[in-house]
């Protein structure tokens, strides 16, 4: 079940189709994370030593670390067709096949221009977004005022 990490090009084609696929469809979400990678690094540094006055000894590596960044659509379950309750009790859900997870590793030396781009997709992204309509919770918030004002 293990995949294998995407090149820092393809990640940004898939990443940006992503993007655009769920504007698209006028909702949903695209998680974006990220974390440096320790486990399986091709340069297996040697583990260093715990400094006694330093709580976070282990945030300086003697090398640096490389960065895993993932993104998904985050579309881990759909709800049944009959909307029934599941033997635990819960919403009836299904597994989904259809999620989607992307992922890649960006070396030390590769961080800036990485970002460089990682921000230019996720701005282009956020072009189509729309405003929150606000209006309603103004409304509110002037009713209960105004409600304040006459006792």
């Amino acid at each position: 079940m293990a995949r294998e990490h995407l090149s820092n090009g393809g990640f940004f084609t898939q990443l940006a189709s992503l993007i655009e696929t769920t504007h698209q469809k006028g909702h949903g979400s695209v998680y974006l994370t990220q974390k440096r990678l320790t486990f399986g690094s091709s340069d297996p540094s040697p583990p260093t030593a715990k400094v006694p006055d330093d709580p976070l000894w282990d945030l300086h590596p003697p090398n640096p670390l490389p960065l895993i960044v993932r993104a998904t659509d985050g579309k881990s379950h759909k709800l049944d067709k009959e909307g029934g309750a599941t033997a635990k009790g819960g919403i009836g859900r299904t597994k989904n096949g259809e999620k989607v997870k992307l992922s890649t590793v960006v070396q030390p030396d590769d961080i800036e221009a990485f970002f460089t781009r990682y921000a230019e997709v996720c701005k282009g992204g956020m072009r189509g977004l729309r405003r929150r309509d606000r209006s309603k919770r103004k409304k509110k918030i002037k009713g209960r005022r105004r409600g304040l004002r006459r006792v």
